[in-house]
């Protein structure tokens, strides 16, 4: 029996279950370590050796966690909620609401994609975006499902097809470990040859939004992050919304030059403390009050924090099996030169393996030195090979449960507990972004 799959199997259908997905990850690596012959003492130890590399991401996490709690103090969110409400029309006038709900999703499909490439600044906008929305989603009866669905193609889409940003960082690592394993291509080949999965995302994309969750649904107004008492006052002025701007406009620059996000929140809230509490001295950031604020702003993006920090355990014992390796060279057995056949396969290991680790990225090193000899033996082009690689490594991304493309989302649509993570999330987005890739994928590798 192959301990990845065993594995990966047993996270994901506690997961399905509703079981708490660090529980079901935690689960999953222990049943994996064992049926790949480690000692379930030696199994923890590997877990806890993994889970240190997940713990700068969750403390960045946290921070901007804070940051956007920070902001909700410059009344921002309250004006873009205004200004939402604007677009989307007086009651009673119905195209002028329908034309606002179908801008509100275009931009903040727009904002997603940027987030990867123009300013790659990932899943920092969603805290930030998101939450003041929610009353707007609920007024327009809009399923947070067809949101979940554009952020995580927004999230994943631009840095498979875009050489910028999160984009370059993919392709180089298509390229160098290709390179390493014998193929040496181009990076100019890569958007070439990832083009056609990715059409099939916004095909996804397109039926989630227009066809699977068009219809309306029922959310309650509830409140965001604390209990309606103890509700923020986000009132406003002139200054305090452009210092919240310069504020989000700093970290932006900061992330995009320093490549650092808790150095980069850490700035922002320090801007802000020094606007209230230095030269506005009746505003409400006092430093007083920091300890509140750093925990509310934490317990936001917490789940996320110890989603990722579970995940990286789980990765390192996924690794330490060893049965990675033997998962794909069995599978290699199986295909006697059959083209067809060993793309559908491949795609499978890919969905698999990134499904458990939750990360593209991390996914690419692990395949391309079997998938390389594999596709040049069955004779795939360096084309279709960097498609299997790349639609490979992307598969799972969207629908894993460790994956921050879901995670994300469900941290900004889930503030006021209506949004769930496996079936609000990851369930919908497998389905419209995860199986176009699959399919289109598999024809990219025939055809190319």
């Amino acid at each position: 029996m192959n301990a990845v799959l065993i594995a990966v199997f047993v996270m994901i259908l506690l997961s399905l279950l509703r079981v708490h997905v660090v529980v079901a990850m935690v689960t999953g690596a222990i049943v994996g370590g064992i049926v790949a012959g480690i000692p379930f003492t030696e199994t923890l130890d590997v877990f806890a050796s993994g889970l240190g590399s997940g713990a700068r991401i969750a403390l960045s996490y946290a921070m901007l966690g804070a940051f956007a709690v920070a902001i909700s103090y410059t009344g921002i969110p309250n004006l873009l909620v205004k200004l939402a409400l604007m677009i989307v029309g007086k009651e009673g006038d119905t195209l002028t609401r329908k034309l606002g709900k179908v801008l509100i999703l275009i931009i903040i499909l727009f904002v997603s994609i940027s987030s990867q490439n123009l300013v790659p600044i990932h899943i920092a906008f969603i805290p930030i975006l998101i939450p003041p929305l929610l009353k707007v989603f609920n007024a327009l009866y809009i399923d947070r499902r067809a949101i979940a669905t554009i952020m995580t193609f927004g999230l994943k889409a631009p840095y498979i097809l875009l050489p910028f940003g999160f984009g370059f960082m993919f392709h180089e690592i298509i390229q160098n470990n290709m390179a390493d394993s014998g193929m040496t291509i181009d990076m100019s080949m890569i958007p070439t040859a990832l083009v056609i999965p990715v059409i099939g995302m916004v095909l996804g994309l397109g039926l989630a939004v227009f066809v699977t969750y068009r219809g309306k649904r029922i959310y309650e107004n509830k409140p965001i992050g604390q209990e309606e008492k103890n509700e923020l006052d986000l009132s406003y002025s002139v200054s305090s919304v452009i210092i919240g701007f310069v504020s989000i406009i700093s970290v932006l620059i900061l992330q995009y030059v320093i490549q650092d996000m808790i150095f980069s929140a850490l700035i922002g809230i320090a801007i802000l403390y020094i606007y209230f509490g230095l030269l506005h001295l009746k505003g409400k950031l006092q430093l007083s009050k920091s300890e509140e604020l750093l925990t509310n702003g934490m317990k936001l993006m917490a789940y996320i924090g110890f989603v990722m920090i579970a995940a990286a355990g789980f990765a390192e014992v996924i690794r330490e099996t060893g049965h990675i390796d033997s998962l794909v060279m069995t599978i290699s057995t199986w295909l006697d030169g059959n083209k067809a056949l060993a793309a559908a396969m491949m795609l499978l290991v890919g969905l698999l393996i990134t499904m458990g680790i939750g990360s593209s990225f991390s996914t690419i090193p692990i395949i391309a030195v079997i998938f390389v000899p594999l596709a040049e033996a069955i004779g795939f082009s360096a084309l279709a090979t960097i498609a299997l690689i790349g639609t490979a490594g992307a598969l799972g991304d969207a629908g894993s449960p460790a994956s921050d493309s879901t995670l994300g989302p469900t941290a900004g649509l889930n503030v006021d507990g209506q949004h769930h993570h496996i079936w609000d999330t990851c369930v919908p987005t497998f389905i419209h972004l995860n199986v176009p890739l699959l399919i289109f994928g598999w024809i990219a590798a025939m055809v190319l």
